[in-house]
């Protein structure tokens, strides 16, 4: 294992030996990896920090910022300068440089709607390349990072566009405007925004400080409309968001929690009582009874339902 804090030391990394003859796993946070058995190769945790204004007009702010910053500590950054566009990401846990190969995303927004462009370093030339929005190819939990380019490229660094005023304000998740109901807000801004997405999260999510787990596990599941109606029939209380092309996005929590996983403990690992799309470790369980866990709730999800789930998490 070994620790970068610059892009320099990633080139040099590159013609080492061990980089040229073992796997590699670059390592932002690690919040979203369940490791099922040891890694058997070099691991690589990233650690380049800093950010720099690199554009700015009356309106917005081009910001760049390296891959080893915390994710939430770029958010808190952005709300303290009144520049918007990632409040509804706040405590998202992670690294900047990991956000765009997932499209993190929470309560309406995604990266790419405040991405400008992500800077990275080609693993076969050392040469530093520059992809836009468009070029990144993103989608649900998806980019041309995750996919079509994994492994190919080190992400090095992310270019935001955010506003310095006129802020685009997204509160159409019922939770958010129930947070902000509860907590008196009148004059509804980025922060007053960021800090409802701060309470929700905290109360529906564990703290991985204290116990154990990887987020969301389970992607939101797309399904056809069609299919939709079917399911609804049968369920007429069941949440949906529609999506482009007619599809219909269902919670995957719901779909959970409708086989009974809710709060279900197995020995020392379990699906959390106050949140089903999060599988928690209290202690002493492994990776493999956390997967064995995933794979036994996607196939009772699917023989009610007849939708399959994907993991969000990656397993390795």
């Amino acid at each position: 294992m070994c620790t970068i804090t610059s892009t320099d030391q990633y080139k040099e990394l590159l013609s080492h030996p061990v980089y040229r003859n073992e796997r590699i796993l670059l390592l932002g946070g690690g919040s979203n990896i369940l490791f099922t058995k040891d890694f058997d190769g070099l691991v690589i945790k990233v650690e380049i920090k800093g950010m720099t204004i690199i554009d700015e007009d009356y309106e917005r702010v081009l910001l760049k910022v390296n891959a080893g910053e915390a994710w939430h500590d770029l958010v808190i950054y952005c709300i303290n300068n009144n520049w918007g566009g990632v409040e509804n990401l706040s405590l998202i846990p992670g690294t900047t440089g990991a956000a765009p190969i997932q499209n993190i995303g929470a309560y309406g927004v995604e990266i790419k709607d405040v991405i400008e462009e992500v800077q990275v370093i080609d693993v076969s030339s050392g040469k530093i390349i520059s992809f836009t929005r468009e070029e990144c190819c993103f989608g649900y939990r998806q980019s041309i990072f995750k996919e079509e380019l994994k492994e190919k490229y080190f992400i090095s660094s992310i270019t935001l566009s955010l506003t310095k005023k006129n802020h685009r304000i997204s509160i159409n998740y019922g939770a958010i405007q129930d947070m902000l109901h509860q907590q008196n807000v009148v004059d509804v801004n980025i922060k007053s925004i960021s800090d409802a997405v701060i309470s929700i999260r905290k109360n529906k999510l564990p703290d991985p400080l204290l116990i154990g787990n990887a987020g969301s596990f389970f992607k939101n599941p797309t399904i056809s409309y069609n299919q939709y109606l079917s399911i609804k029939n049968i369920n007429p209380t069941m949440p949906y968001y529609t999506t482009e092309n007619q599809n219909v996005k269902i919670p995957a929590g719901w779909l959970i929690e409708q086989c009974g996983w809710k709060g279900k403990r197995i020995n020392n690992i379990g699906v959390h009582q106050h949140q089903a799309l999060v599988l928690v470790n209290y202690g002493d369980g492994n990776g493999e009874e956390i997967f064995q866990l995933s794979q036994d709730i996607a196939s009772s999800v699917k023989e009610k339902f007849g939708v399959t789930l994907t993991t969000e998490v990656n397993i390795l």
